[in-house]
């Protein structure tokens, strides 16, 4: 059996999840509603406090989908009772983010100012405290679509190397090189 798929996930209070004719699992909670389609191999199974999924065969494709639909589900019970943020941080001189509503507003060192827009279904705060680098939060119920975001604004700017300049997670420990050695 999959490790991560014979698991139960744990529906925790305030979370209704249903499961519709095409395979498609709704969860419903206090931060928002999400929905999922599900392979038609995979068999789900509601009860009052769990939800346990079966594959038919072991089959390398079944045992890859099994684990994968889990961790899905699991993200989506957690997402919409509590949500998820991610924080990135602008780490350079000059660099500024700002924000109207879900449209936001980087200033990277370029020429000019990118503008990202960022889907309704995230929240955006941007951050700006002197002495300390500017932060952008995102926070959503949707885990995967989250990171797609953090990770495309991450790579406006990646973080170099040398001086660690750029957007990058916060948190997040970034390998560094020395530089040139002096001269004779």
């Amino acid at each position: 059996m999959s490790r991560i798929g014979k698991n139960p996930v744990t529906i925790t209070k305030g979370v209704n999840v249903s499961v519709g004719n095409d395979n498609v699992i709704t969860v419903k909670g206090p931060k928002g509603e999400l929905k999922q389609r599900i392979d038609p191999d995979i068999k789900v199974k509601v009860s009052d406090d769990k939800i346990e999924l079966e594959r038919p065969t072991d089959q390398i494709r079944h045992k890859a989908m099994h684990g994968l639909y889990r961790a899905l589900i699991n993200n989506m019970v957690q997402g919409v009772a509590e949500g998820y943020t991610k924080t990135l941080e602008l780490v350079g001189v000059g660099y500024k983010a700002s924000n109207q509503g879900n449209l936001l507003d980087l200033s990277l060192g370029y020429s000019h100012n990118i503008l990202v827009e960022i889907p309704k279904e995230l929240s955006i705060t941007t951050a700006q405290e002197k002495g300390k680098n500017p932060k952008i939060t995102l926070s959503s119920v949707d885990k995967q679509l989250l990171g797609q975001v953090a990770a495309k604004i991450r790579s406006l700017r990646k973080p170099e190397p040398y001086k660690g300049k750029g957007v990058k997670f916060e948190g997040e420990v970034l390998r560094r090189k020395a530089g040139k050695s002096a001269g004779k």
